[in-house]
């Protein structure tokens, strides 16, 4: 897996981030956990042995977007550019995995988990009476992670790479 290119999500999906004011910037990113949550439905399917945990992974990245939702409840304005952007964020989302099976792209998805804690927590600099609840979400990401990465050496054997 040493050849896997793990990408910089922030970067990769900056075109998309930065089409959004600063304050639908949560509601963008609650919705790309939504799209975080549907990827994990389908390695459930590809993965059935592990199915239970991945689909708590994907409720855990369903829960992140319903607490970010309800702390920073877009306007409709903010909702319409958002579902706008979404369609394309989605597509660049998805590309990044697509030449991969699925124990590769979970190797992806646990980085990316990663880099999501992190986002929340730049995010304390613009709302810092937010904090605790960031470093929920940070948590929860996490743990997300660490499912994945106490899975993917008992799936590198299989032929899902």
């Amino acid at each position: 897996m040493n050849d896997l290119d793990i990408p910089n999500f922030g970067a990769l999906l900056a075109e998309h981030l930065s089409a959004v004011p600063a304050d639908a910037y949560p509601y963008l990113l609650s919705q790309l956990e939504r799209t975080a949550a549907d990827r994990y439905r389908g390695w459930a399917e590809d993965v059935p042995e592990y199915a239970d945990g991945l689909l708590a992974c994907a409720a855990s990245e369903d829960e992140i977007a319903d607490r970010v939702e309800a702390m920073f409840p877009p306007s409709d304005e903010h909702r319409r550019l958002v579902l706008s952007i979404i369609p394309a964020a989605k597509a660049t989302y998805y590309a990044a995995f697509e030449p991969y099976g699925p124990v590769h792209q979970m190797t992806i998805q646990s980085n990316a988990e990663r880099q999501g804690a992190g986002a929340w927590q730049n995010l304390k600099a613009l709302y810092p009476e937010r904090s605790v609840e960031f470093d929920e979400l940070s948590a929860i990401e996490v743990g997300s992670a660490d499912y994945l990465d106490t899975i993917l050496p008992l799936l590198e054997d299989k032929a899902l790479v």
